[in-house]
């Protein structure tokens, strides 16, 4: 076994503390790398705090991870020790099912292993994330990251940037089409990124005036304050394509009616309430409510090689393992431009 150092809850009152445990030898088919930054994502504080439910403790989060190989087993073909890697929000699937088949791992029919508060294909044994110094993960589920960019800006895209392209991508979003951001978080700025690589034009959705400056400096063609009445009755019946990335509750049929005829909103955050829809916030224009969560693998992988081409990364700051707390409440606050980065050389 391998002797792995980590932070972990014990349990959802406790705080994040160090803990040592136990990951798997390096088997035929198995990449270990040394974790050198992992991006924190809004939904490890969710799973810690068991705000969604079903946590299991002790919990080591973190599912953006990346790092460089440090051992390989005998039968890997894709990674080379010292190569640099990175895995996002799973770690194994079933491999049979149609969606597995059709590298859409993220919607297994039969329950895929999520990097943390989740269990390996045994259903027995837990998985631990990336707030660790090394993990050990199949070569299937291990992406290729490219040297070209920041590696700790890399970090965030295997889970906010995977998060926000593939929807994009499903719905084919580009030139021609009028997109708008709802929320500029974690989320909200990779989407703005996206959408402008791909042509779209551009608009965030904020409920915080003071934002404006940062959406155009990502590249947001227009920024509407969405407590502004004037302002939202000036763009109602004006987008093809609503992505929704807040997390906090908000009403969904305010920004239905934003869409054109055969507009589209799809959700990416997920609040802690259920959404009530009218009936009429979405017949009278045909209008689609949608939802979508990561990328399969060969997204994932298209994603980053995307990324490396166009010179694309997160906006992060990059902070100390003993200092997540006080990420978390800066995070709650949206205190952060735009994502927090753990060093794990701290660790």
């Amino acid at each position: 076994m391998i002797q792995t150092k980590a932070y972990a809850a014990q349990t959802k009152e406790t705080d994040l503390a160090p803990w040592t445990f136990d990951r798997r030898e390096v088997g035929p088919y198995d990449v270990q790398f040394d974790i050198l930054f992992c991006g924190v994502c809004h939904s490890d504080l969710h799973q810690i705090k068991d705000e969604w439910g079903g946590s299991i403790f002790p919990m080591v989060p973190g599912h953006e991870i990346v790092g460089r190989v440090v051992k390989v087993g005998d039968h890997v073909k894709k990674f080379k020790v010292g190569d640099l890697a990175g895995t996002g929000c799973l770690v194994d699937s079933c491999r049979v099912c149609d969606n597995c088949k059709d590298g859409l791992e993220q919607y297994c029919t039969n329950g895929h292993s999520q990097t943390y508060n989740g269990y390996e294909q045994d259903h027995k044994t837990p998985t631990y994330g990336g707030y660790s110094n090394t993990i050990v993960v199949h070569e299937d589920f291990v992406l290729r990251v490219s040297d070209k960019l920041d590696l700790a800006s890399v970090a965030p895209l295997l889970c906010a940037g995977i998060t926000t392209y593939s929807p994009l991508r499903y719905w084919n979003i580009g030139k021609g089409h009028k997109m708008a951001v709802v929320g500029l978080g974690g989320l909200g700025h990779m989407a703005v990124k996206f959408g402008v690589a791909f042509g779209a034009e551009v608009t965030v959705l904020s409920t915080s005036a003071k934002k404006a400056e940062d959406a155009k400096k990502l590249g947001a063609h227009h920024f509407v304050v969405t407590s502004d009445a004037e302002q939202l009755k000036a763009v109602a019946g004006t987008f093809d394509f609503i992505l929704d990335t807040v997390s906090a509750d908000h009403d969904l049929n305010v920004y239905l009616g934003l869409l054109k005829t055969n507009g589209t909103h799809v959700c990416v955050g997920v609040p802690t309430k259920p959404a009530e829809i009218a009936a009429f916030s979405i017949i009278g224009g045909r209008k689609s409510l949608a939802g979508s969560m990561i990328g399969g693998l060969p997204e994932t992988q298209e994603m980053l090689d995307f990324c490396a081409e166009h010179n694309i990364v997160s906006d992060i700051e990059l902070i100390n393992m003993k200092d997540i707390h006080t990420a978390y409440d800066r995070m709650l606050k949206g205190d952060v431009r735009y994502r927090f980065v753990i060093d794990m050389a701290t660790i």
